[in-house]
């Protein structure tokens, strides 16, 4: 009896150590990948791009992170805890940008702001041809845009963390002469900062990771030199080289949010959370939190869809031919597959946590859901590069003993190799929701089946799997979603003419033909609306 145990254990641990590595395989491929340089490439990079990617990088990492803490905490602190008109539609439509990509909402902000935009040229007719708005292909349009798209990350947790503080330590604060503002900046503040911490490293992961924003506008980061590298210089190894400097970015954004929740203050929940506002607003200041909630949300998702829907109908659904069907074909396959297989691994995981609640399966759990936190291009030459390795040294010279006429790799550029840099990034996305799930099914439910006569198999299928069924829905339209979105890895990765709906925007406003990339833009916004929902009615049951 003890050796099938011993057995069954050691299978649940071969399953978390095998994502581990996975997730790993690129983080060694990129120390690997200095073993030799290229020296006139890095010359170039050195003498011409190296100072300038820095200098973007952390430009647009301070700037970001700033905006979305600012934007998010400010609304999260007004829905959450003041009443005011409109307040309970703009508590969640507030979350809705979570459905415009990052690059869509950019070359929409770069098509209507720019100088031969239609917003200057009405401008310029109300205050003379002399008029001038601040250019929005700049610095601070990039971060205006990205902040924009993100800070629904902050927003999402800091309301979450003021909603479930309750009501007693406010109304002490009040009671010992605190005003609002000394209240929220040593009470809520300091409860709810482990909250925006992890909500503003997200956003910056996101940031670091952006590839279709900054090339919209034109902005050098990491990941537009990774995309030249390799495809400029033709020199995976350099471009492999850069994902590493990029990936010291993002383990230093890791780190400094791991430190800034460390050193938070951590307060007694025995408080009950509070179900309703604490501070009615009245006069102007309710109208003007009013029109600030709005403001925001139609910069950031009202009129970029009505300029979308506008460049659709203006231009008579041109682009809705064959080829756009295969582009939808091949979008819907990806992420149906991806979702599958992200899924599944990530239920075997949440599984080996309960089963093997021993500290090394924990550990390696949580370093296989780090692939979030890998950027999709550091992914996607990390992957390629060992590819590219296994296709040289093993697959082509084993395909020529076989007799093969033209022996051509099989890995690199594979629909394999996507598929795997998808599961690797996502592993994350489907773990949360099905974690959740799981902590609700209470050990005596399989305990007792197990007693009963049923096998494990048995038990996965008759127990485990019906009561995780809706955090696996969850789970696999998360992880569907952020597939179709996926725009480095998809653009790196893509076996040839697999074509997306993330690539085709980005062709096209690569040309500037943005009323063109409106057919494929709204059609991720109106996918996108669907995880947006499914936190929506999360949050409303918390």
């Amino acid at each position: 009896m003890a050796r099938p145990l011993t057995t069954r254990k050691l299978r649940w641990q071969l399953i978390v150590y095998a994502a581990a590595a996975l997730v790993l395989m690129p983080l060694l491929v990129l120390l690997i990948s200095w073993q030799s340089v290229d020296p006139l490439i890095w010359e170039h990079l050195m003498q011409t791009q190296m100072a300038r990617l820095i200098g973007n990088t952390l430009v647009l990492v301070f700037g970001v992170g700033i905006g979305v803490v600012l934007l998010g905490v400010s609304l999260a602190w007004l829905t959450s805890l003041c009443e005011f008109p409109g307040r309970r539609w703009l508590d969640w439509a507030l979350m809705l940008p979570f459905a415009v990509p990052a690059y869509v909402l950019a070359f929409v902000m770069v098509a209507m702001l720019d100088f031969a935009g239609p917003i200057q040229t009405v401008l310029r007719g109300w205050f003379g041809s002399d008029f001038r708005l601040p250019p929005i292909r700049s610095t601070g349009g990039v971060i205006l845009t990205l902040v924009l798209v993100f800070y629904p990350y902050v927003y999402m947790l800091a309301r979450s963390a003021f909603m479930a503080q309750g009501r007693g330590l406010m109304e002490a604060s009040r009671i010992l002469g605190q005003t609002p503002w000394q209240g929220f900046w040593r009470v809520a503040m300091p409860m709810a900062r482990p909250a925006i911490s992890a909500g503003t490293a997200l956003a910056i992961m996101e940031t670091l990771a952006d590839f279709g924003a900054v090339s919209v506008f034109n902005f050098d980061t990491f990941t537009t030199a990774i995309y030249k590298t390799w495809y400029g210089f033709f020199s995976l190894q350099s471009a492999t080289q850069l994902a590493s400097l990029l990936l010291l970015f993002v383990f230093l954004a890791l780190f400094i949010e791991r430190h800034a929740q460390g050193r938070s203050k951590r307060f007694p929940a025995n408080d009950k959370p509070r179900k309703g506002a604490l501070y009615r607003l009245r006069g102007p200041l309710a109208w003007l939190a009013s029109g600030y909630c709005v403001l925001i949300l139609s910069v950031a998702f009202i009129i970029p869809v009505i300029q979308l829907l506008y460049w659709l109908v203006s231009s008579g659904f041109v682009d809705l031919d064959s080829r756009y069907w295969s582009t939808i074909r091949n979008t819907l396959m990806l992420g149906g597959i991806a979702a599958l297989m992200t899924v599944a691994v990530a239920t075997l995981l949440v599984l080996a946590s309960r089963l093997q609640p021993i500290r090394r399966v924990r550990s390696a759990v949580a370093v296989a859901n780090l692939g979030y936190a890998l950027p999709g291009s550091v992914l996607a030459v990390g992957i390629m590069f060992f590819f590219s390795f296994l296709d040289n040294t093993l697959v082509v010279p084993l395909r020529s003993l076989l007799g093969a006429a033209n022996p051509a790799p099989i890995l690199l550029g594979s629909l394999f190799a996507l598929l795997l840099a998808y599961l690797i990034r996502f592993m994350a996305v489907a773990y949360g929701p099905l974690d959740t799930s799981l902590a609700r099914i209470r050990p005596s439910l399989p305990e007792a089946a197990l007693s009963l006569g049923q096998t494990g198999w048995q038990v996965f299928w008759k127990v485990y799997v019906p009561l995780l069924l809706p955090g696996i829905l969850s789970a696999a339209l998360l992880v569907f979603v952020d597939v179709l979105k996926e725009m480095p890895a998809t653009l790196l990765m893509r076996p040839f003419g697999w074509d997306t709906l993330a690539v085709r925007i980005h062709a096209l406003t690569s040309e500037g033909e943005w009323a063109r990339a409106s057919l494929p833009a709204l059609t991720l916004v109106v996918v996108g609306l669907a995880p947006v929902i499914v936190l929506i009615r999360r949050s409303g049951r918390r």
